[in-house]
């Protein structure tokens, strides 16, 4: 049976018989979930930050993007008079 929350890992439906493997939308949720996932994969190892079971190119652009979504900060111009 394939987990909830579409987390990779042994149990994700893309690791099931016949499966597809994960494109870029399962990769950009990856990357988008990859604080959460990070932090329970510490303490289950049944749950993984990335999907072995992709199709190459896209979903790793997909991760990026996720991944820079999720842990990309804002900048901040400091301005220093003279």
């Amino acid at each position: 049976m394939a987990n909830a929350l579409a987390v990779a890992g042994p149990n994700s439906k893309f690791q099931q018989p016949d499966a597809k493997p994960a494109g870029f939308w399962a990769g950009l949720w990856h990357g988008i979930i990859l604080p959460i996932t990070f932090i329970i994969r510490l303490f289950n190892p049944n749950v993984g930050i990335y999907e072995i079971n992709n199709n190459g190119k896209w979903y790793d652009f997909g991760f990026f993007l996720g991944v820079s979504g999720s842990l990309g900060g804002t900048t901040r111009t400091i301005t220093v008079y003279q």
